[in-house]
């Protein structure tokens, strides 16, 4: 068995708005000079038998939403 991390981020033109009520929290708190993006994070065990091409089919057809998500898929 494998470990694969599956990271799924709002495209960079998508208005992240839990990231930004992060960020706002933050500044409210006294901390400045960060801002937020915020994302989902999945880890797989996969049997080795389970290929790239089929982990990327599953994070654009289950994990993530391709209009407005990137994933990243990272055997670990």
């Amino acid at each position: 068995m494998a470990r694969v991390v599956v990271d799924v981020m709002p495209k960079p033109e998508i208005l992240d708005v839990q990231g930004q009520a992060v960020s706002r929290a933050l500044t409210r708190i006294g901390v400045s000079g960060i801002e937020v993006r915020q994302g989902k994070h999945f880890e797989l065990e996969v049997d080795d038998s389970v290929d790239d091409e089929t982990l990327h089919r599953i994070a654009a057809d289950l994990l993530a939403n391709p209009v407005i998500e990137d994933w990243t898929v990272t055997r670990v």
